[in-house]
């Protein structure tokens, strides 16, 4: 059954009937998760792609905070140049239902899709200018369809992302089955996907917030490697009373591969390497969502250990495993 917003929108969350409740200012951190696959030379292999359009994915996923920012007269940070150095400064106000990005420096940054930049394409390791812009312009949308998309983000099958992906690729396409149809603590589909319960938590508006960066590096000849780095800002809600922001950190390195070389589908993605940070969410859940924790969920996980970090702090890499608390949201 679909609701309302009071706009009069379709909802595409179900209203929540119940929540679950774990330890309070805590984030669950998962460590790197490096590929490396030996790959053999053959020939060519055919297949058709699904054609993805990610700006009909994400068009509700922009706008609303952007009227916020020009009511305020401030435009957003320019795209990130370079790995910061420093986390941004504090800012004391908590989020609310009409303003969900207040006091956090995600406020300025892009809305959903926008906030994922691609880089301008040149050849590289004899592959062609047109090769290495069709790795980018896929890998753009692999990080929509895995993060932004809202059937992905309500916990459906991220069909979208998977269509993108080789399924010649030793172990990744059944490793990723796995993870979304008998997901564990240590083999969850979060480490890749965005997934939140919908009986649980829904988005407050209509948008993500976005930073990061993308860059190609030569790999062997004919392939192309696509290494990524961005966070993701999501406000979500129980039961529309409180706010809580979710920040998922994902360094991603994707390849496109020549078929004349590689044994690849065509055109498709090679999952390289991933890596994911998540903020304000339970410790340990096992059922391939995160569930983030609101100041008045009981405490009833493991306690937080280890030094305080900041989820917006992008000048250092991925932290790894471990529950910690989290200095803001």
């Amino acid at each position: 059954m679909r609701n309302n917003d009071d706009d009069g929108r379709p909802d595409p969350w179900a209203e929540p009937p119940g929540w679950r409740t774990g330890p309070a200012w805590q984030e669950r951190r998962r460590g790197p998760r490096r590929l490396g696959i030996a790959l053999a030379v053959a020939g060519i292999t055919g297949l058709a792609l699904v054609a993805l359009r990610p700006e009909l994915l994400i068009d509700r996923l922009t706008g609303r905070a952007g009227d916020l920012r020009a009511a305020a007269g401030t435009p957003p940070t320019a795209a990130e140049p370079v790995r910061p150095t420093a986390p941004p400064p504090v800012a004391p106000d908590e989020p609310t239902l009409q303003d969900p990005f207040r006091g956090s420096p995600a406020l300025q940054w892009a809305d959903g899709a926008a906030g994922i930049e691609v880089p301008e394409a040149t050849a590289m390791g004899g592959m062609s200018k047109e090769t290495v812009a069709d790795a980018l312009q896929k890998t753009r949308q692999f990080l929509v369809a895995a993060n932004l998309d809202p059937a992905t983000l309500r916990g459906e099958r991220p069909a979208g992302a998977l269509a993108l992906l080789d399924p010649r690729q030793p172990e990744i396409p059944q490793l990723l089955e796995q993870y979304l149809t008998r997901p564990t603590e240590q083999d969850t589909p979060v480490t890749v996907f965005t997934r939140f319960d919908p009986a649980e938590v829904k988005p407050v508006g209509d948008v993500v917030k976005v930073r990061g960066s993308m860059r190609v590096e030569k790999g062997e000849p004919g392939e192309v490697l696509v290494v990524t780095d961005y966070t993701f800002v999501h406000p979500l809600t129980k039961g529309g009373t409180s706010v809580q922001r979710t920040i998922v950190r994902r360094q991603i390195t994707l390849a496109l591969l020549d078929p004349v070389r590689w044994e690849t589908t065509r055109g498709r993605l090679q999952l390289r390497e991933y890596q994911a940070d998540w903020s304000n969410v339970e410790c340990e859940a096992g059922d391939g969502f995160l569930h983030p924790q609101f100041p008045l969920d009981a405490a009833t996980g493991p306690a937080a250990t280890g030094p305080a970090v900041d989820p917006y702090d992008r000048g250092s890499g991925v932290r790894g495993e471990g529950c910690v608390t989290i200095t803001r949201s």
